[in-house]
């Protein structure tokens, strides 16, 4: 029997924009997992619940397992519409933000 896992292929990506009035500003943007590892990003986080996200890229014998990424916490995964636990949950639980955002 194999084990379901949890993967995420959307997240945000930190990236910084021209102010009007001068310097830059920090804001998120939607990516797929490739796309922000193609674009070297290096500041994640789940679309759906803000909360961390580590990346999860396996080497096997074929090549490469499919880029994804997955809670750090296992509370945003209990919570969050894109977590395998709040999927699985049969409680009726209500998706929330994270409780440990990143900012």
């Amino acid at each position: 029997m194999a084990t379901e896992r949890e993967m995420i292929y959307e997240c945000q990506v930190k990236r910084r924009r021209v102010r009007a009035t001068g310097g830059y500003e920090p804001f998120w943007k939607l990516k797929t997992v490739v796309e922000a590892l193609d674009d070297s990003d290096t500041e994640f986080r789940c679309k759906d619940c803000f909360g961390p996200v580590k990346l999860n890229v396996r080497t096997v014998t074929e090549g490469t397992a499919p880029r994804h990424m997955k809670h750090k916490l296992r509370s945003d995964s209990e919570y969050c519409p894109g977590g395998l636990y709040f999927r699985t949950s049969t409680d009726g639980r209500l998706p929330r933000i994270s409780e440990a955002p990143v900012r």
